[in-house]
Protein backbone atom coordinates (compact mmCIF):
# COMPACT_ATOMS: atom_id res chain seq x y z
CA UNK A 1 0.00 0.00 0.00
CA UNK A 2 1.15 3.56 -0.63
CA UNK A 3 1.01 6.44 1.85
CA UNK A 4 2.03 10.05 1.41
CA UNK A 5 4.14 11.87 4.00
CA UNK A 6 4.45 15.65 4.18
CA UNK A 7 7.14 17.41 6.19
CA UNK A 8 6.41 20.88 7.53
CA UNK A 9 8.44 23.56 9.29
CA UNK A 10 11.54 22.42 11.15
CA UNK A 11 11.36 18.85 9.82
CA UNK A 12 11.18 20.09 6.22
CA UNK A 13 14.27 22.23 6.82
CA UNK A 14 16.07 19.40 8.63
CA UNK A 15 15.74 16.85 5.84
CA UNK A 16 15.56 19.37 2.97
CA UNK A 17 12.45 17.76 1.54
CA UNK A 18 8.73 18.56 1.67
CA UNK A 19 7.18 15.17 0.95
CA UNK A 20 7.73 11.49 0.26
CA UNK A 21 5.63 8.55 -0.79
CA UNK A 22 6.23 5.17 0.81
CA UNK A 23 5.21 1.66 -0.14
CA UNK A 24 4.36 -0.26 3.05
CA UNK A 25 2.98 -3.68 3.84
CA UNK A 26 -0.79 -3.78 4.21
CA UNK A 27 -1.76 -3.06 7.82
CA UNK A 28 1.57 -1.44 8.71
CA UNK A 29 1.62 0.69 11.85
CA UNK A 30 2.69 4.31 12.04
CA UNK A 31 5.80 3.11 13.92
CA UNK A 32 6.81 1.07 10.84
CA UNK A 33 6.63 4.21 8.74
CA UNK A 34 8.52 6.33 11.30
CA UNK A 35 11.24 3.66 11.55
CA UNK A 36 11.58 3.70 7.76
CA UNK A 37 11.83 7.50 7.68
CA UNK A 38 14.40 7.40 10.51
CA UNK A 39 16.56 4.92 8.62
CA UNK A 40 16.26 7.00 5.44
CA UNK A 41 17.18 10.36 7.01
CA UNK A 42 19.49 9.05 9.71
CA UNK A 43 21.00 10.58 12.80
CA UNK A 44 19.65 14.17 12.50
CA UNK A 45 16.06 12.90 12.15
CA UNK A 46 16.48 10.42 15.02
CA UNK A 47 18.02 13.06 17.29
CA UNK A 48 15.35 15.68 16.67
CA UNK A 49 12.11 13.88 15.80
CA UNK A 50 11.82 10.14 16.39
CA UNK A 51 14.05 7.42 17.79
CA UNK A 52 13.05 3.92 16.61
CA UNK A 53 11.68 1.85 19.46
CA UNK A 54 10.10 4.76 21.32
CA UNK A 55 6.34 5.06 21.83
CA UNK A 56 6.10 8.69 20.77
CA UNK A 57 7.79 11.39 18.75
CA UNK A 58 10.10 13.77 20.58
CA UNK A 59 8.74 16.67 22.58
CA UNK A 60 7.65 19.65 20.49
CA UNK A 61 6.57 17.61 17.46
CA UNK A 62 3.35 16.01 16.24
CA UNK A 63 2.18 13.57 13.60
CA UNK A 64 -1.25 13.63 11.97
CA UNK A 65 -2.88 10.86 9.98
CA UNK A 66 -5.51 12.21 7.62
CA UNK A 67 -5.73 15.39 9.72
CA UNK A 68 -6.12 13.64 13.10
CA UNK A 69 -3.38 13.85 15.72
CA UNK A 70 -1.78 10.46 16.33
CA UNK A 71 -2.47 10.91 20.06
CA UNK A 72 -6.19 10.93 19.28
CA UNK A 73 -5.78 7.65 17.41
CA UNK A 74 -3.55 4.83 18.68
CA UNK A 75 -0.25 6.70 18.77
CA UNK A 76 2.61 4.95 16.96
CA UNK A 77 0.45 1.80 16.89
CA UNK A 78 -2.08 3.47 14.56
CA UNK A 79 -2.70 1.19 11.57
CA UNK A 80 -2.25 2.87 8.22
CA UNK A 81 -4.36 2.34 5.11
CA UNK A 82 -3.84 2.79 1.38
CA UNK A 83 -3.75 6.47 0.46
CA UNK A 84 -3.32 7.82 4.00
CA UNK A 85 -1.82 11.30 4.27
CA UNK A 86 0.65 11.66 7.14
CA UNK A 87 2.07 15.02 8.22
CA UNK A 88 5.15 15.42 10.43
CA UNK A 89 5.52 18.89 11.95
CA UNK A 90 6.60 20.89 14.95
CA UNK A 91 4.03 22.08 17.47
CA UNK A 92 2.91 25.62 16.95
CA UNK A 93 2.26 27.98 19.76
CA UNK A 94 1.37 31.58 19.86
CA UNK A 95 0.14 34.30 22.04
Amino acid sequence: MKVKVQYLGFIKNLIKKSEDEFELQKGAALSNLLNRIASLYGKPFKKEFYEPGLNDVKMGFVVTVNGVLMGQLHGVNTRLKEGDNIILMSLMSGG
